[in-house]
C-alpha cells in the first residue's frame, strides 16, 4: 500500500512566480500614474475622479500644452497634481511664446493665467513703395520674406528679411529706388548734298523721346548743336539729345550730321590775267569770270560754271597780248578794238616843239607802270593836216587815220588838247593843259569799273609804286 504526501514546490518556481507578480505591479503603476513634464495625469480630464480624490480641496482643470512642455509641483505631493497652490511651470519649443511661464491654480479652480503656446509673430511689414514682398509663412517665427521692386526700379538694401525669436525682422524693409536712366533712340540722317551754288544744306530729323521704365515722367528733350531744318554747311557734325528721369538719371544719345559738296577740279587764274568766282570756286554751280591785265586779250571762255558732273563748262581761258591793228581804215575801227579793253588817253599837238605836249610827255614818262594798271593806251596826234601823224607806243599811224580822229572826238590840231575815254567809249575828260600823272591817276580811279579792278589786283598782289 502505498502513502501519499505532498513534497514542498522547488525554490525557482517560487521565485518565478514573486518575479511575474514584480512585473505586474510596475506595469499597472505605469499605466495608471502621469509623468512630471507630460501635462498628462492618470485620469486624464475626469473630472469626478478628481472630485472624489479630493473631496473638499480646490483643484483645477489638468493643463495641456500644445506645442510646449510643463513641470508641475504641488504643495500636498504628488498624490494631489492640480489642487490649489499648483504650482506649473511651462516652456514652448522654439518659435512659440506663452503670456506667463508659470500658472498657479487658484481657489477659484481656474489657473492664474492663460497658458497656451502661441507662434511667435512679427510686425507687419510695410509696403516699400515701387515695390513689394512675398513671405514663405507670413509674418510668423522663421518666416523668409523677399523684397522685390517694380520695373525700372533697384533695390537698395537688404533682398530678404527673417522673422526672429525676439519678435524683430532680421533686417529693414529695403527702398526702391529708381537708378535705371530712360532710354531714347536718336534719329539716323543721311549724308547730304549741297545745293548747286551753295555750300550748304538744308537737314530734317524727328526729334527723339525718351522712354523712362519706372514712373514715365521725364523732362524735356534738350538738343546740343543746331536744330532740325537748319542749313549745315560743309563737314561732320556731331549732335545729342539728352533727357532726365524724375530721379535725376540722365540718357544721352549721339549722332551726327554730314553735308557734301560736290566740287570740280580747282581752276587758275591765266597769266596775265584775273579770275574770280563766287560761292567756294569750285563747288557745284560756282561761276568764274576771267578778265586779263591791261594789254592783253582774253582767249577761250570769259566765264565757266562747275556743272553736276563734275566738269568745267566752256573751254581754257588764256590771256595773249594785244595786237593792235593799226593798218584799218577808220578811226571807228581803230577804237573799236580797246573797246570794253583799254582806256584811251589821246594827246594831241599843232607840234612835236609844242611846250605842253612836251611837258605832258615827260611827265607820263616815269608813270608807264601806273598807266599799265590803270589799262590806259597813249594815243599821240602831232602837226596839223597834211602834216599830221600818229603814235601808239612804237606804231605809227597813217596821217589820214589820224585826222579821222581827230575829227571823230572833235580834236582841234592848232591847240594842244588832251581826252579821256573810258573802255566804252566814253568821253570821260578833256584837258586845255597838261596834268600830272598822280591827278590823271586819281580821276580814273573814281570811274565805277576801276574799283572792281583795284579789288581783282589787289588781291592778285599787282601793284604799282607810281
Amino acid at each position: 500500500m502505498f502513502s501519499s504526501s505532498l513534497s514542498p514546490a522547488p525554490l525557482w518556481i517560487i521565485m518565478d512566480m514573486w518575479l511575474q507578480l514584480l512585473v505586474l505591479l510596475s506595469l499597472h503603476v505605469l499605466l495608471c500614474s502621469g509623468y512630471e513634464g507630460s501635462g498628462q495625469y492618470t485620469h486624464g480630464d475626469d473630472e469626478d475622479w478628481y472630485s472624489r480624490q479630493y473631496t473638499g480641496t480646490p483643484w483645477c482643470a489638468p493643463i495641456k500644452v500644445k506645442h510646449g512642455h510643463v513641470t508641475c509641483r504641488t504643495p500636498r505631493g504628488e498624490q494631489y497634481r492640480n489642487v490649489m497652490g499648483t504650482r506649473c511651470k511651462i516652456r514652448c519649443k522654439q518659435g512659440y511664446e506663452i503670456q506667463s511661464e508659470e500658472v498657479v491654480c487658484m481657489a477659484s479652480k481656474h489657473w492664474s493665467s492663460n497658458y497656451a503656446c502661441r507662434e511667435i509673430r512679427c510686425p507687419k511689414l510695410n509696403m516699400p513703395a515701387n515695390g513689394g514682398y512675398k513671405c514663405s509663412d507670413g509674418s510668423y517665427f522663421n518666416s523668409r520674406c523677399e523684397f522685390f521692386c517694380s520695373p525700372g526700379f533697384s533695390l537698395k538694401g537688404q533682398k530678404t528679411t527673417t522673422c526672429q525669436h525676439n519678435k524683430r525682422w532680421s533686417v529693414e524693409v529695403p527702398t526702391c529706388v529708381d537708378m535705371e536712366p530712360p532710354k531714347m533712340k536718336c534719329p539716323t540722317v543721311k549724308d547730304k548734298w549741297a545745293e548747286p551754288g551753295k555750300l550748304t544744306a538744308r537737314v530734317t530729323w524727328d526729334t527723339p523721346e525718351g522712354v523712362d521704365s519706372a514712373d514715365g515722367i521725364l523732362t524735356d528733350v534738350t538738343l546740343k548743336g543746331k536744330p532740325s531744318k537748319s542749313d549745315f554747311p560743309e563737314g561732320l557734325h556731331k549732335l545729342s539729345y539728352t533727357v532726365f528721369d524724375r530721379a535725376g538719371n540722365k540718357a544721352t544719345c549721339r549722332f551726327t550730321v554730314r553735308v557734301r559738296v560736290r566740287r570740280c577740279s580747282p581752276l587758275f587764274p591765266p597769266d596775265n590775267g584775273y579770275m574770280k568766282c563766287d560761292s567756294d570756286g569750285d563747288n557745284y554751280g560756282a561761276t568764274c569770270n576771267f578778265k586779263c591785265i591791261g594789254g592783253y586779250e582774253l582767249q577761250g571762255s570769259a566765264a565757266r560754271v562747275c556743272q553736276y558732273g563734275l566738269t568745267w563748262s566752256g573751254t581754257d581761258t588764256t590771256c595773249t597780248a594785244m595786237n593792235i591793228n593799226v593798218g584799218v581804215r577808220t578811226a571807228a575801227a581803230l577804237l573799236d578794238q580797246f573797246y570794253e579793253k583799254r582806256r584811251l588817253l589821246i594827246i594831241s599837238a599843232p607840234t612835236a616843239a609844242n611846250h605842253n605836249y612836251r611837258f605832258q610827255m615827260t611827265n607820263l614818262q616815269p608813270a608807264q607802270c601806273g598807266l599799265d594798271l590803270r589799262h590806259v593806251t597813249v594815243i599821240e596826234l602831232v602837226g596839223t593836216y597834211p602834216a599830221q601823224i600818229g603814235r601808239i607806243r612804237h606804231r605809227l599811224l597813217t596821217p589820214a587815220l589820224a585826222l579821222q580822229i581827230r575829227l571823230l572826238l572833235r580834236i582841234s590840231q592848232r591847240s594842244f588838247q588832251m581826252v579821256l575815254l573810258d573802255k566804252q567809249g566814253i568821253d570821260k575828260q578833256r584837258y586845255p593843259f597838261p596834268i600830272t600823272a598822280a591827278e590823271l591817276f586819281t580821276t580814273i580811279d573814281t570811274f565805277p569799273l576801276r574799283k572792281d579792278e583795284m579789288v581783282l589786283q589787289q588781291e592778285a598782289g599787282q601793284t604799282c609804286q607810281s
